[in-house]
């Protein structure tokens, strides 16, 4: 992964590191292909100034086959996730961390997310929707895992499920079970997509066993009878995913505001405060003021390795407006969630740099293969030869 870093006398450090802000936006790059259609009309003159002055830290170009998305990847990173054994170029091993934050302990076991989801026919395979848009309420997710829960058992299964519909499995026959994202997946044929031993690629038959009985066990499940006569799709199968063990881990941020499982279980390992994303820059300015720059109301106490001079006063806000848009290709919604941030996020960003009331700015603006991470300074703002594009970043 690509680094940076800044020389500068002591007085000159601790203004630098006053304020500094990173973004995390899943979804925000689409692919080259869909650029025409995704971007036409938009207008984002705080974005452009920002990417046209920012310097370029890192740029990940993913493939096409990856199980994985890459702000998963970069998350796992960033804290330190990865085992040493592991194939860092695809693996986020997250569902420890998704556990932890769902209220449950993953102690040393190893874990997979397993949720709910449905699955449709096409012509001729089967292609998985994203959950999100299931609409599955608690009380439904509640009664298809009571039915599901002695199946899992019965097959010697440890089960936590702190969340109806995201549950988490913990048992020796998974082995190195490799899963995909379910957002990885979604819209797609998912036959390539289904989990296989990451070390010989064979299907694991203690898995396609399970989710064979539960699949039976829901058909025609007085749930689903009730979902299809509103007109709601039934949940037909079962999805795994992020299978890992939690590491040692440690946050590059002080405080972490975040509404995805995961960036919030890293952070509560690492020790360092968590709390939903404001809905704005002001809101976080506002809650900021009051506490130089903390990010207002968290939880847990930053550790030593969250609290140190490369972290101190260096917020993460994951805000994700672009994943069911991107992933249902609704490039109106899409380009309407854009101009929202540039209104809510990037203008007061943009002109807290200029003010010098934020030190740096991040943006790791995620695609569904790859990734870019850029910063900007205040400094930066005025290196007028800098001439960078949006498009540029877009990953092919």
């Amino acid at each position: 992964m690509a680094e940076y870093s800044h020389t500068l006398c002591p007085t000159m450090r601790s203004i630098m590191l006053a304020n500094r802000l990173h973004l995390l936006l899943p979804f925000a790059l689409p692919a080259a292909a869909d650029a025409s259609t995704a971007l036409h009309d938009i207008q984002s003159p705080a974005l452009d100034r920002l990417i046209a002055r920012a310097t370029l830290v890192e740029r990940v170009i993913g493939e096409d086959f990856q199980r994985t998305l890459p702000h998963e990847r970069w998350v796992a990173r960033q804290f330190g996730a990865l085992p040493d054994s592991a194939a860092a170029a695809d693996e986020a091993p997250l569902a420890p961390y998704m556990l932890r934050a769902d209220g449950g302990d993953p102690g040393s076991a190893t874990w997979a997310c397993v949720q709910p989801v449905h699955v449709r026919i096409a012509h001729d395979h089967l292609v998985l929707i994203d959950p999100a848009s299931l609409e599955l309420s608690d009380a439904d997710a509640a009664a298809l895992l009571a039915v599901a829960r002695p199946l899992i058992e019965e097959l010697g299964v440890r089960i936590e499920a702190p969340q109806p519909a995201r549950w988490y499995l913990s048992g020796d026959g998974f082995g190195t079970l490799a899963g995909a994202s379910p957002l990885r997946a979604s819209g797609r044929n998912i036959e390539i997509w289904l989990p296989h031993e990451a070390h010989s690629g064979e299907r694991s038959r203690a898995w396609m066993k399970l989710q064979n009985e539960v699949q039976m066990a829901w058909f025609e499940h007085p749930v689903n009878e009730a979902r299809e006569a509103r007109g709601l799709p039934a949940v037909n199968s079962i999805w795994f995913h992020a299978q890992g063990t939690a590491q040692t881990v440690r946050s590059p941020f002080a405080r972490v505001l975040s509404d995805a499982a995961a960036t919030r279980g890293l952070a509560m390992t690492a020790g360092a405060g968590t709390a939903e994303p404001p809905v704005s820059f002001a809101a976080w300015s506002a809650l900021a003021g009051g506490a130089n720059g903390t990010g207002g109301a968290q939880s847990g106490t930053p550790s030593n390795g969250a609290a140190n001079a490369a972290s101190a006063n260096r917020t993460l806000i994951e805000l994700d407006p672009f994943s069911s848009p991107y992933i249902e290709q609704d490039w109106a919604r899409w380009n309407d969630a854009f101009a929202a941030l540039q209104t809510d996020w990037f203008e007061p960003a943009l002109a807290a740099l200029q003010s010098g009331q934020l030190a740096e700015l991040g943006l790791t603006l995620c695609g569904d293969t790859g990734s870019v991470t850029l910063t900007v300074t205040r400094g930066d703002l005025r290196k007028f030869w800098r001439r960078r594009v949006l498009a540029s970043l877009l990953i092919e």
